[in-house]
């Protein structure tokens, strides 16, 4: 039994590899799980939730550059070990101040710090910090996806933002599986009253729609980062148990099946030692619908205001904050998180689909 399912797996995942959608979905979901992990090594702003704000330059367009006189902060901040960098930045030891121009005279430095395009003001300021221990010095950065209204660096807020659409996709899909794959294997093999229980409970939720439904849970649960993940995997489980009872009630009048129950062993362990894993294939397939639903509902509770919330970056909060420049100057700033949030939906949706086909026994 173990060389026959060993053998399916390893046909499968053959398959899987011819199929150039699935690869390239999975291209795209482990460069995003690479990013997310990384994220604060990549992003240019490593400050907590990339929420460096610098107003003066707020709404510039992609490929922007800007000099930046950095003021050491009159307060020491401790530096972060690296594994706490990485989970959760550094925060930054220097305001940046526009400037258009600078000069060093003795102990001083003056800049014509940058109010607004053609707009400056003159200003002087100590070269060292001696409490922070700090040299003051002036950089130049480059924005290559623009800045939003509140002057903070759009490709950095990307980076991070991916972070909060893999989590939400994964806690989800964790969640509504757990309560589908359960309530569907005890609806199928069971049936009888069990199943009418559970399809009538099943029948109630999925009448309800699922966007309405996350805003109940998010509203009775309140608004947070943790709340929004919790909402969206509540609403995800019905598919899932529907498909799976159905694979069970196929499943259960098999030979095997019938020879477990002859040999007396109980019906949870007939569920679980030998059903359970003859579905997994469905089940794989819905993780991969579920962790794209999840994305886009978690980008729309973000966009309405209450999923995500500031200043955590969300792409469905970036194109929130930054929609209204869709009419204006500056259209990529909200159409860059859409982007990013169909590539990743995309590549789901192509594994799913390749799973599917890879899975199928008909295709033996």
């Amino acid at each position: 039994m173990q060389n026959v399912s060993s053998s399916f797996f390893q046909s499968a995942w053959r398959r899987l590899r011819k199929n150039k959608g699935a690869v390239f979905g999975l291209y795209l979901i482990a460069l995003a799980v690479l990013t997310g992990v990384f994220a604060y090594l990549f992003a240019p702003d490593h400050s907590p939730n990339a929420n460096r704000m610098t107003v003066e330059i707020g709404g510039q367009k992609p490929g922007f550059s800007m000099l930046f006189f950095m003021l050491p902060k009159s307060k020491s901040v401790q530096k972060s070990v690296f594994f706490e960098r990485l989970l959760n930045g550094q925060e930054d030891a220097y305001a940046y101040i526009p400037v258009y121009s600078w000069q060093q005279a003795g102990d001083s430095i003056i800049v014509q710090r940058y109010i607004d395009e053609g707009v400056a003001e003159r200003q002087a300021y100590n070269i060292k910090n001696r409490d922070a221990g700090l040299s003051s010095i002036i950089v130049k950065k480059t924005f290559w996806l623009g800045t939003d209204k509140f002057g903070r660096d759009i490709l950095s807020r990307l980076i991070v933002g991916v972070r909060v659409s893999l989590a939400v996709g994964l806690i989800a899909v964790v969640i509504s599986l757990s309560i589908g794959i359960v309530l569907g294997l005890v609806a199928g093999y069971f049936g009888g009253s069990a199943d009418k229980c559970i399809m009538w409970f099943i029948n109630v939720v999925w009448s309800i729609p699922t966007l309405l439904l996350v805003f109940a849970i998010t509203l009775a649960l309140g608004k947070g980062f943790w709340q929004v993940f919790i909402a969206v995997g509540l609403t995800l489980w019905v598919n899932t148990a529907r498909i799976i009872r159905t694979q069970v009630m196929s499943i259960r009048e098999l030979q095997y099946v019938e020879a477990a129950r002859a040999l007396g062993f109980t019906g949870f362990r007939i569920i679980f030692r030998h059903i359970l894993p003859n579905v997994l294939g469905p089940v794989m397939v819905m993780a991969a619908s579920n962790f794209a639903s999840a994305i886009v509902i978690e980008a729309g509770l973000s966009f309405l205001g209450v999923g995500v919330q500031p200043p955590q970056p969300s792409w469905g909060l970036m194109i929130k904050e930054n929609y209204n420049f869709i009419i204006t100057h500056n259209p990529l700033l909200a159409i860059s998180p859409g982007i990013c949030i169909m590539l990743l939906v995309l590549a789901f949706n192509l594994l799913g689909n390749g799973l599917r086909d890879a899975l199928d026994v008909r295709s033996e």
